[in-house]
C-alpha cells in the first residue's frame, strides 16, 4: 500500500512546456479491477486517444508531452507498443516525457501493473501541448478498460477489446490512504537510438532497471531455460526471465541473503557467485547456491572459499577485488580476482604459477598520488578449483585488475585487463589490453614505475592492445546467431568509454595475433557484461557504481548467414598449442620424462614454447637440469636455461650464471635474444646479489661497448644495467640520449633512470638535467600522477647533491610553480544561492539536450573550483577523477546526483584514508 505524504508534487519549471500538475483540473482518478484488489493481483490497463497531431511532429508541434503517474504497487507504462517507463517505488509518482513515443492519429496507452498487498490503485495524467490550441489532456477514470489477464496484442491496436471490462473508480487523486505524492524522474537506460552498432546487427532495450529497488547490474549468467540471474553491484541478486510476445519480462529477487556479486555462473544444478563485500553478512567468496527441493527455488547457501585483501585479515572487495568466474574445459571452475585481493589460501603445490617476485633491477618509484604502493606480486591472479572449491590451483598471475575471463572454442583462455590511467605521459604507462592467459603466465603489472616491458622473457605479452579504458564483462560469439566473423570474435567490453570490442583473433604458433574493431559504441553506454544466451543473443548489462542500469539485446538482422560457424583450420597452429599443452603438463608436477621432452622447447622460436618449456623444466628437481643449463647450449637454450637458473635463486650459482652469460656474443645475437640475455644478467643480480666489484668492471665494459644499442628497447636495458653496475659514464650517454629523445615519454626514461646516480655529474650534466625537469613540469602533461612523478624525480635528484651543490644550482631547485588551468583563469566567484535537491533540478534534465551554452558550463565549471580538483582532456587537477568521456558511462541524472551529492558514491582510487 502507498503510504500518505504530505509532499507536493514537483512545481513546473516552464509555463510553456510544465508537466503536468495532477492537483489541476483535470484531476485524475484512482482506478482498479472491478472488484476489491487482491495481494499478488495483476491488472492490465487501456486507453485509446486521438491527440490530432499534424502528419509529421515538428519540434513546436507538440512542444511537450508528459504522463504524470502513480500506481501501487508496481506498473509498466507502454506507449505505442513501446515501454517508456516502469516504477517499482510505490511511494512515489513518476514523471517522463513521452513526446518521441506519439503517432499521428491513434495511439495506444496501456499499463501492466501488480499489487503486492493491501489497497491498490492506478492514477495517471497525460498533457501534450499543441501549437495554437488548448492542451490535450487525459486521466484515469471509468473510460479506461481493464483485464485480469493480458488479452493478446493488448499494447496494440490490433486487441480484441472485447477481453477488457471498464475499470472501477476508486477516488480522486488526493484521497486517501494515498494522498498527494512526490513526483520522480523515473529510471531510463539508455535509448537504442543513442547505440551505434556495426551494420546487419540490431539493439533491443529489454528492461530499465529502477534503481530505487533493483540497483545497478554488473553481472548476469544464463541459467539451462535461457533465463539470466543478475546481481546488483551493493544489492542483491534477481531472476530475470526474458519478455516474450505474450508475456512482459519477469525480475524476481532471490530469497537467499547474498549478493553483491560480480562473477556467477549457472553449472549442473548450482548457481556459483562470487561475493564481493566487506559489509554483506556473507562476505567476499565463492558461494554455491542450489535448489534442494526441485520446486525452481534456490533455497541452499553454501561457502566455498573467503577472498582476503593483501593484508589477510579482512575482506577482499572493492573495484580491485574478486571477479569473475567461468567454467573451463577441464570441467573446473576458474576465479579471477583484482590485485587488492589475496590468492586463496592455501594454494595447492601443483598449481603452475608460482615462485612470483618483484623482479625489479632498480628502485621503483611508487605511485605519484599513492595508489597502491604496498600492492605486490602476484597482483591480479586467475585460480582453479574444483566444484565443491577444496582445492585451489594459481594458474596466472602479475595482472592489475582483470575483471572476466573468457575460454574459446579451442579451450584457450583469454582476459581484457584494465590500465592505470594516471601512469599517461610516463614511459611505464601500460595501456589496457587483450591478455592470453596460458599456464603458469606472469604478466608483469607491478605498482608505481615497476611495470615490466612486453618483451621481458618471464613474461607472457600481450596480443592487443585496447588503449584507455576501464575493462569489464568479456565473452567469445560462440553459440551466437551472428556471421562466423563475429561467432569468433571476443567481445571486449569498455566501461569507461562506453564500448565493446570485437577482438578478432588469428592463431601464430602457440599463440594467437588479434586486431579489434568497435562492435557497439553508445552514449551514456557504461558496459558491466555481456554474455551470449540460448536464444543465439547477446545481452548486455550497463550500470556499476550506482548509476542507471538496463538490460540490452543485440540480434544479427542483416543478410549474412548465422549458421554455426566450423573452427579455423590451422593445422600448424594446432600442432603448436597440443605442443604447449603437452609441456604445460608437467607444469606443478614432477616427472622424469619433464627435462628431455621441454629441454628442445628452451631454443624454439616461439615464446610461449619456450615459457611453457621453462616453467616445466623449473618445475622439476634442479640436479635433473642446473649443469645443463650452466654448460655450452646454442644462444637461445642457453638464455632460457640460465633463466631457470637465476629464478631458482641459488646464490652460489651466480658466478657460473654471469660466466655462461658472458660465453654469448651479444652482437651476434638477434634483437630478441639481446632482450633476453640482458634481462638474464639482470634477474641475475635481481634474485643472486651484486656481483663483486671485479666481475661488475668487466661488465660495465661490456655493456659500454654496447651502449647506445641501435634498437631503443636494448638501449633502455643497457641504461639499466650500467645504472646499477654504476658506470661513470652512463649519466653523460643517458643526457645526450635525452636531448635526441623525440618524446616526453623517452625523455622521463633517461631522466628517471639516472635520477638516483650520484656519479658520473658535471656541472653542466646537472644544469641540464634541472632545467629540463623545470621544462618538463611546465609543458608536459600525462595522467593524474604525472606531475607528481616529476616532483619525485626532482626529489630524488635533489638527494645525490651535496650541500655545495644544492647551493650552486638553488634557482634550478626551487619548486616549479605550475600556472592554474586556463579554465580556472580570470573567473570570478560565484556566491551562494541555495542548497539544491535533485527534486529541485531533475525536471530540467527533460531539455538538457536543448539550449545549452558550453561556454556557461565551462565558466561555471571554473567558478565553482571543479577544474582544480578534476582533470578534463588533460587540463585541471588530479585529486578527483578524471571526468573526460564522463558523458560515456553516466547518465544526465547520474552526473546530476554527482554534482548534488558528490560524496554518495565514491570510487576506491579516490576514498580518503584516516590515519589513526
Amino acid at each position: 500500500m502507498l503510504p500518505a505524504t504530505s509532499q507536493p508534487v514537483v512545481a513546473a519549471l516552464d509555463p510553456n512546456n510544465a508537466p503536468p500538475d495532477p492537483v489541476a483540473a483535470p484531476v485524475p482518478e484512482w482506478i482498479w479491477g472491478p472488484e476489491a484488489a487482491k495481494g499478488g493481483e495483476e491488472r492490465y490497463f487501456r486507453m485509446t486517444f486521438d491527440p490530432e497531431l499534424p502528419a509529421v511532429l515538428k519540434t513546436e508541434n507538440p512542444s511537450s508531452a508528459f504522463i504524470w503517474a502513480a500506481c501501487d504497487n508496481e506498473m509498466t507504462i507502454y506507449l505505442n507498443n513501446k515501454q517508456v517507463a516502469r516504477n517499482t517505488v510505490w511511494g512515489s509518482a513518476v514523471l517522463v516525457d513521452v513526446r518521441s513515443g506519439l503517432v499521428s492519429g491513434e495511439n495506444v496507452l496501456a499499463i501492466r501493473c501488480k499489487n503486492t498487498e493491501g489497497p491498490a490503485g492506478l492514477a495517471l495524467k497525460l498533457e501534450i501541448r499543441r501549437q495554437d490550441r488548448e492542451p490535450f489532456q487525459l486521466v484515469t477514470g471509468e473510460q479506461w478498460k481493464s483485464a485480469e489477464k493480458a488479452p493478446r496484442k493488448w499494447r496494440t491496436r490490433d486487441t480484441d477489446i472485447k477481453a477488457f471490462t471498464s475499470a472501477r473508480v476508486i477516488g480522486k487523486y488526493g484521497i486517501e490512504p494515498w494522498g498527494t505524492l512526490a513526483a520522480s524522474v523515473p529510471s531510463q537506460a539508455t535509448a537504442v537510438e543513442n547505440l551505434t552498432l556495426l551494420p546487419g546487427f540490431k539493439a533491443e532495450l529489454v528492461y530499465s532497471v529502477p534503481r530505487g529497488t533493483e540497483g545497478s547490474w554488473v553481472t548476469m549468467t544464463p541459467d539451462p531455460k535461457g533465463r539470466l540471474w543478475v546481481s546488483d553491484q551493493t544489492g542483491p541478486l534477481f531472476r530475470v526471465t526474458l519478455p516474450t510476445a505474450t508475456r512482459p519480462i519477469l525480475v524476481e529477487p532471490i530469497d537467499l541473503e547474498i549478493g553483491s556479486s560480480q562473477g556467477m555462473l549457472w553449472d549442473a544444478d548450482s548457481l556459483y557467485v562470487v561475493v564481493n563485500s566487506k559489509d554483506a553478512k556473507n562476505k567476499s567468496g565463492l558461494y554455491r547456491l542450489r535448489d534442494t527441493n526441485g520446486d525452481d527455488k534456490l533455497d541452499e547457501l553454501t561457502l566455498l572459499k573467503s577472498f582476503k585483501d593483501r593484508s589477510n585479515q579482512d575482506a577482499g572487495y572493492g573495484e580491485h577485488g574478486p571477479h569473475a568466474i567461468v567454467k573451463g574445459p577441464d570441467n573446473l571452475l576458474y576465479v579471477v580476482a583484482g590485485n587488492f585481493t589475496s590468492l586463496p589460501d592455501p594454494i595447492a603445490p601443483t598449481s603452475p604459477a608460482k615462485n612470483w617476485a618483484e623482479d625489479l633491477l632498480l628502485e621503483r618509484m611508487p605511485d605519484g598520488k599513492g595508489h597502491d604502493p604496498t600492492i605486490m606480486a602476484p597482483a591480479s591472479w586467475v585460480c582453479r578449483t574444483d566444484k565443491d572449491g577444496k582445492k585451489w590451483e594459481a594458474i596466472v598471475t602479475g595482472m592489475r585488475n582483470a575483471y572476466d575471463i573468457a575460454f574459446n572454442p579451442d579451450g584457450e583462455l583469454f582476459t581484457h585487463d584494465s590500465d592505470m590511467e594516471w601512469d599517461i605521459g610516463a614511459p611505464w604507462y601500460r595501456p589496457t589490453r587483450i591478455n592470453h592467459l596460458v599456464s603458469g603466465a606472469e604478466l608483469g603489472w607491478r605498482n608505481g614505475s615497476g611495470k615490466w616491458p612486453t618483451y621481458y622473457p618471464d613474461s607472457i605479452p600481450g596480443i592487443a592492445d585496447t588503449g584507455e579504458g576501464s575493462p569489464t564483462g568479456i565473452a567469445f560469439g560462440t553459440g551466437a546467431k551472428f556471421p562466423a566473423k563475429y561467432q569468433r570474435a571476443l567481445f571486449a567490453s569498455d566501461w569507461a568509454y562506453g564500448k565493446i570490442y570485437a577482438v578478432h583473433m588469428e592463431p601464430k604458433g602457440a599463440g594467437y595475433t588479434a586486431t579489434y574493431e568497435p562492435f557497439i559504441v553508445g552514449k551514456p553506454f557504461d558496459v558491466t557484461d555481456v554474455v551470449i544466451n540460448r536464444d543465439g543473443a547477446m545481452y548486455i548489462t550497463i550500470g556499476g557504481r550506482g548509476t542507471q542500469s538496463g538490460l540490452y539485446r543485440i540480434t544479427y538482422t542483416g543478410n549474412e548467414s548465422t549458421v554455426p560457424a566450423p573452427t579455423l583450420k590451422d593445422s600448424r597452429s594446432a600442432q603448436a598449442r597440443a605442443l604447449r599443452h603437452k609441456l604445460e603438463r608437467f607444469h606443478g608436477r614432477r616427472d622424469p620424462a619433464a627435462v628431455s621432452t621441454a629441454w628442445p622447447y628452451l631454443n624454439s622460436d616461439d615464446r610461449f614454447l619456450r615459457t611453457a618449456a621453462r616453467i616445466a623444466i623449473e618445475h622439476q628437481d634442479p640436479s635433473q637440469w642446473t649443469e645443463r643449463a650452466l654448460g655450452p647450449n646454442p644462444p637461445t637454450t642457453s638464455i632460457n636455461a640460465l633463466l631457470a637458473v637465476c629464478r631458482g635463486g641459488d646464490k652460489s650459482l651466480q658466478p657460473r650464471v654471469i660466466e655462461a652469460l658472458d660465453r654469448l656474443d651479444l652482437t651476434k645475437l638477434t634483437e630478441e635474444q639481446q632482450l633476453e640475455a640482458l634481462r638474464a644478467y639482470g634477474l641475475c643480480f635481481i634474485r643472486m646479489g651484486r656481483p663483486t666489484d671485479a666481475v661488475s668492471n668487466s661488465l660495465r665494459s661490456r655493456f659500454n661497448s654496447m651502449f647506445p644499442h641501435k634498437s631503443v628497447s636494448v638501449t633502455h636495458e643497457l641504461t639499466e644495467l650500467l645504472v646499477y653496475l654504476k658506470s661513470p659514464t652512463v649519466v653523460d650517454k643517458s643526457m645526450k640520449l635525452l636531448d635526441g629523445a623525440q618524446t616526453q615519454e623517452e625523455q622521463l626514461f633517461y631522466a628517471f633512470q639516472i635520477r638516483n646516480l650520484a656519479i658520473g655529474w658535471t656541472p653542466q650534466l646537472r644544469d641540464s638535467y634541472f632545467r629540463w625537469l623545470n621544462r618538463a613540469q611546465q609543458n608536459y602533461r600525462g595522467g593524474a600522477s604525472f606531475q607528481l612523478f616529476l616532483k619525485n624525480v626532482r626529489s630524488d635528484a635533489v638527494k645525490t647533491l651535496s650541500e655545495q651543490e644544492k647551493v650552486a644550482y638553488a634557482p634550478l631547485l626551487k619548486p616549479v610553480i605550475e600556472a592554474p588551468p586556463e579554465a580556472a583563469a580570470h573567473i570570478p566567484a560565484r556566491k551562494f544561492v541555495r542548497s539544491w535537491t535533485m527534486q529541485d533540478l531533475a525536471l530540467k534534465l527533460q531539455q538538457v539536450k536543448s539550449g545549452r551554452s558550453f561556454e556557461s558550463g565551462k565558466s561555471a565549471y571554473a567558478a565553482v573550483s571543479c577544474v582544480k580538483c578534476h582533470r578534463f582532456n588533460g587540463e585541471g587537477g588530479a585529486s578527483g577523477p578524471d571526468i573526460s568521456g564522463v558523458g560515456a558511462r553516466f547518465q544526465p541524472a547520474d552526473l546530476l546526483e554527482s554534482l548534488i551529492l558528490p560524496s554518495k558514491i565514491i570510487s576506491d582510487q579516490y576514498q580518503a584514508t584516516q590515519i589513526i
